[in-house]
């Protein structure tokens, strides 16, 4: 899984889950569309970072099919990072 989150090398998926940390985006969530803005890739490449983070469990999509929204899973999250303190 860590080199899961770490790939690519310039940590675009941590840098997605501390954005979806942040107090105003944790409620209400991102989009495909937010993320590829934010991190100024394209939209299928915002979909793919999402799409592997929410298979991972540490993200969970809420609302439409065609927009969903993205928040983290604080539970799987506190579990991952109780498996990297363990030397995992």
């Amino acid at each position: 899984m860590d080199d899961m989150l770490r790939t690519p090398a310039d940590g675009t998926r941590l840098r997605i889950l501390a954005w979806l940390g942040e107090p105003d985006t944790a409620e209400r969530g991102l989009t495909a569309d937010d993320v590829a803005a934010r991190l100024g890739v394209p939209r299928p490449a915002a979909l793919t970072h999402l799409r592997l983070l929410t298979s991972l469990g540490l993200l969970h999509p809420t609302g439409q099919d065609d927009t969903p929204r993205y928040r983290r899973d604080e539970i799987r999250l506190a579990e991952v990072t109780q498996l990297f303190e363990k030397g995992w």
